[in-house]
Formats: structure tokens, sequence, C-alpha cells
């Protein structure tokens, strides 16, 4: 197979302005005739659902939820991205366009970065122009702050709730277009196939969640922005419904999937208090713009933190990173908090968190000035704690929080099926290796609101399509596929549900291909994971029925999905022989510990296509170039 490039030649800086001219159109009259599929409805899909829809394409889009103002793009706190300079802090395109490239430890693509950086201001603009109630300076200004991986405040919020006031602007877009007629919500549905014709992406097969019942949905193309796939290590900062079912059944039809061994790891979560936990919580990366992370200078040291005295506290980052000091990366700060747990200056049960402390900060500005910037934050570490983080410090630790993998998308974000697009997390396109704070509501918007409009009216105007019934042939053998698979889960007489095999497949991953990977290990899990998966289809228990809301049927299915993707990560982290960003591998790191990439032999993109039964995937690549700036070590020391 070969992958397509569609990014123009010359100048970056004029490049998705070029593309934009050289795609054709379809006029508004012939933009009725055309339906569309959106799966999902976070930032991203319902962006894309709102502003197709503006456009005057028919569009149907569909969401497990019971509205679209649930999908997790709520659980965003600290801000998004965008190069307006608003600090008078020296920002510009260019500078977030080198942040991001260098945050992603140079394994993205130069023009993707590029046209995201570009893309950026228009975003702040548009949330603005909806009522996004952006933080204000005294003057009337926005207000920024800064995130890690940069040494401007570019970063733009509304107290700790960014995305959750983000999603109620685009969910406003969205409800305008269906009152229109444009657009129709289909709620509490969940994608279980693609359906293919003549080699295009021409509809999906959905359950109703509530009655059970299977749907086809057919159209001209369909767009994917279901999100990432952290969950696969069962405890994760994610809603706990997120999953990677519709961009694995893509793939099993053919759709590539690129890096799917990069995923980041926060380092500023609630550490887990015991098994019986079933998901963790994410502290904003923005409290790291005033508060200091430490650990006890002495190894096993279970004083109180304020018992210990300043001469005898460990400011690991800053000593690591005087240069960007706690606002470092978040690859760099998990593995720095790793790094010293694991020297047994850990704190909290099991040493395995760091203390994250906002006192000096509260000496400086005052506890009111704090509690006005991250009020909501502290009610929640409160509410789950117990303690008051400007009395005693907040206990952090690294957890999944991220995938940069994701389906392989060119640069108009069309997969290698063509007619499906991807966007948001859902795809691999701009984060590389590490993906900086606040840049995920970035690309998320930038996606749906200003890049997949015009790349699919040009798909659209230069593609014959013939229309497909909901009942050809196609889409009936994707609906007994997906029928046969419920009815083969729920045949199972097992003795152990999905949960116990998703939690047992969650260690194996955090082992062998979490913050730290070896090749010994990747081997290893990878029989492991098959080993699981076999005896997930023997031995699992699926009580109900299919024609029923049936919540055990849906995490089945889940896992099972999980099962299979997990094995593909371990494979990634494995064949690249390199350390960069989130993908630590021990055999290859300098002699202070840092990640040593190799440029000449892994400066590209792992894109792998689904393997014929019996056999393993196929593992493609896409080299990276880099025309404006020169691949380089990282300089956050």
């Amino acid at each position: 197979m070969r992958l397509r490039d569609t990014a123009p030649a010359g100048p970056l800086a004029g490049r998705w302005q070029r593309r934009r001219d050289e795609l054709e159109l379809v006029g508004p009259t012939q933009r009725r005739q055309h339906q569309l599929i959106v799966v999902g409805a976070g930032l991203a899909g319902a962006s894309a659902a709102a502003s197709l829809g503006e456009l005057g394409y028919q569009v149907r889009c569909l969401t497990f939820h019971d509205s679209p103002r649930r999908a997790h793009s709520v659980a965003a706190q600290g801000g998004v991205n965008a190069a307006r300079d608003a600090a008078n802090d020296g920002d510009s395109v260019e500078r977030l366009f080198h942040d991001t490239l260098e945050g992603g430890d140079f394994r993205s693509r130069e023009s993707n970065v590029y046209r995201l950086a570009e893309l950026s201001a228009r975003i702040i603009d548009q949330a603005v122009a909806q009522g996004v109630p952006f933080a204000r300076e005294y003057g009337g200004l926005l207000a920024t702050r800064s995130f890690g991986g940069a040494l401007v405040s570019r970063t733009f919020y509304a107290r700790g709730q960014t995305g959750q006031q983000l999603l109620l602007g685009a969910y406003q877009a969205l409800a305008k277009e269906v009152a229109g007629g444009s657009v129709t919500v289909l709620p509490r549905r969940e994608m279980l196939d693609l359906i293919v014709v003549d080699g295009r992406a021409r509809g999906v097969v959905a359950r109703d969640l509530v009655s059970g019942a299977l749907e086809t949905h057919v159209g001209d193309a369909v767009v994917l922005a279901t999100g990432g796939y952290a969950n696969a290590y069962f405890l994760s900062t994610n809603a706990k419904a997120s999953n990677a079912t519709a961009i694995w059944r893509a793939y099993r039809r053919g759709a590539a999937f690129a890096n799917p061994g990069f995923v980041q790891f926060h380092p500023t979560c609630l550490p887990a208090a015991g098994e019986h936990q079933a998901k963790l919580t994410l502290m904003s990366e923005s409290l790291r713009n005033d508060a200091r992370l430490w650990v006890p200078s002495r190894r096993g040291d279970d004083r109180r933190p304020d018992a210990i005295p300043e001469a005898e506290r460990d400011y690991f980052l800053e000593r690591r990173y005087p240069r960007y000091g706690n606002l470092v990366p978040r690859d760099l700060g998990s593995r720095a908090a790793k790094t010293v747990c694991d020297e047994g200056h850990g704190v909290g049960p099991g040493g395995r968190a760091v203390y994250l402390d906002l006192r000096d900060a509260a000496a400086r500005v005052g506890a009111g000035v704090l509690r006005e910037r991250y009020g909501n934050l502290f009610e929640l570490y409160h509410h789950v704690i117990g303690d008051d983080p400007l009395e005693v410090p907040m206990r952090v630790a690294p957890a999944a929080h991220y995938t940069m993998g994701g389906l392989w998308v060119d640069y108009d974000l069309m997969s290698t099926i063509p007619g499906l697009f991807v966007i948001g997390e859902a795809n691999f396109s701009d984060q590389g290796a590490n993906r900086l704070g606040a840049s995920a509501l970035m690309q998320g918007l930038a996606d749906g609101y200003f890049i997949l409009p015009g790349t699919l009216t040009g798909y659209l105007a230069g593609t014959q399509l013939a229309p497909v019934a909901p009942d050809s042939a196609e889409a009936k053998a994707a609906q007994a596929d997906v029928r046969a698979r419920l009815e083969k889960l729920l045949t199972r007489s097992g003795r152990r549900t999905a949960s116990d095999f998703h939690r047992a497949l969650g260690r194996v991953l955090w082992e062998a291909c979490g913050l730290e990977r070896n090749r010994g290990g990747l081997a290893k899990a990878i029989d492991e994971v098959a080993a699981l998966r076999e005896a997930f289809w023997d031995d699992v228990t699926v009580p109900g029925g299919p024609g029923e809301l049936n919540q055990e049927l849906e995490r089945a299915g889940r896992v099972a999905d999980f099962l299979e993707l997990g094995e593909l990560m371990c494979r990634d982290a494995l064949a690249r022989e390199e350390s960069c960003g989130c993908h630590f591998r021990v055999e290859h790191q300098t002699a202070e510990g840092e990640a040593r990439r190799d440029d000449d032999g892994f400066a590209h993109v792992a894109v792998w296509m689904p393997a014929a039964p019996g056999r393993r995937p196929q593992r493609l690549v896409e080299p990276l170039t880099f025309e404006t700036l020169a691949l380089r070590e990282r300089s956050y020391r």
C-alpha cells in the first residue's frame, strides 16, 4: 500500500492556503444532496457536525452518550493554546509551531503542526463569538497562563473548566443546526462496524444502547471523532465509557493505525487508592504555574510534609530542568516522578506519589487569588482526598492520559480508506511522541471547525459516488458480522467478567508498555496479551440478552477490542528501537537518563495494516522530513 501525501509543496507558511485553493468545491444547492455521518460528539465531533451542517450538508451525528454535553471533552481542565501573543511575551505562530514539534520530540509532520499553529488564533475568535467565558484581566483583555513545554503564556482558559465551556459553545452551534434541520443527533448509539462499498467508507452499523436494536446508517462519507484509547490501561484519567471500538473496527476493515505505542502519562493525577478503583482523577497541569513538585531528600522519609524542612526537600524538576523547572513537558515530568519514586523517595501509600505544593505561591499572591484561579480543582481534590491543598501539599502520580497514536490520516485528515475521515484524538497526526498541555482542545477544534469542512468538501467534489441503500449487500454483511460477534459474546458461559480481563490487561500494559519499556518485557507482554485474549473468549461471562439495555455486553465488546489493540501497542513499542517523547526504551537513554532518539533509523511514522487471519500485522513507515527546523536534541535543561 502507498500512503498518500496530499500536502502541497512550497513554504510551510502558505501550505494550508495552497491546499485549500487546490480543493474543489460543492455548490450550496448540491450540498443538500449529500448525507454525512459523524461518529462522536465531543469537541471534534460536535464542531465538525455543526460546521458541516452550517454549510448545508445533511449530517447524522451519533454519540453513545445521552447528550453531546456528556462527552469526555468536558474533563479538559487547564486551557487551549493559541498563538495570539496576548501576554506580549514574544509568542508567534513560529514559536507555537516550534514548541509543539519539539514537545512531540520531532515525531510529527511539520505540515500538520504548522497548520495547527496557524489556525490556533481563529479558535479563540470562534469561541469568544460563541460566548465561551474565558478568564479576563482586570481591564477586560483575555487572560493567559503557561503550560508545560513553553516559555510564553499562550494558554487561554475558563478557570478549571475550559473543556466544558468550549464544549457548550460547540454544542450550541450544533443545537442551532439541529433546530434548522441540517443535523440529526442520535444519542445512545455505539458504532460497531464500518460499511465499505467499492473500497470507500459509506456508512456504519450502530447499536441502540437502550433497545439493543442494530441500525444501519449510510452516507457519502464517514467522520470518526471518537477520542483515544488510554482506557486500554484500565486505570486512566479517561471517562470510564471511553473506548477504542470505533477506530478499532475501522482498522479491522482496512484503515491503517499509526504509532499505537505512543501513549502519554500525565504527571499530576491522584494515585490509585487500591485494587477496587476503576478510574483515576486528573489534576490540571495549570497547577504547575504556581506549584512546586518535590519529594523528601531522604529515602523512606514518612514524616508529614510540614515536618520536613526546606533543606531536606528535593525539588526534582527544578534540579533536573532548571530552564523550564516545573513546566517541563509531561513525558519528562512523569518519568522524573517515577525515577524519584523508584529510588525510594516517593510519598503516600506504597511510595508511589510526589508532592505538589502550592504554599509558596499562596504566600506570594495570597490564598484568595489561588482559589479564584483553581477553586474547582481544590474542591475536587478535597472531595476525593479530604485535604485542603493550600494547607497540605497534594499527592500526585503519573497516569495514562492521552494517546498520540491513532488511525493514520493524510494532510486532508482522510484515512487509508477513502471517504473515512478521522479527527481529534482518534487520529495520530499532530502531536508526535508527546502532546504538550492545552494542545488537545486546539487540535480537536481546528480539525472540526476549520480543516475538515474544506477537505471533506474537496473529497465529495472530486468523487463520483453511486447511491448506497441501507439494505445493500455490503450493509447487510456488516450487520451480520456485528450480530454474530454479539451472539458469540453472549453465548460464552465462563466464570470471569469482562472487567476482570480488562484489569488484567491493564496490569500487563502498565508494566511492559508504560512509562518505561524494554525489549524483553515487551516480547513477554505480546505473548501475555495473546494468552489473555484467548482466555477471554474461553472464560468470559456476559449476562443478559442482545435486545435490551445491557452494559455488560457493551463492556465485553470494548474489552475484546482492547485485547487486540493492546497487542498492537506492544508490537509497535518493540519495533521502535529508540527512545522519544513518551516512548522510553531503557536500552536507549543518555548517561543522564534522558531519551536517546535514533533519527537515522526512526524519524518516521510507524503505520500498521491489519493482519490476515493467522498472520501478524504489516508495518509500513511514513518518513518524516524536516524542512524548516533541523532535528536536534530537546532543550529543556
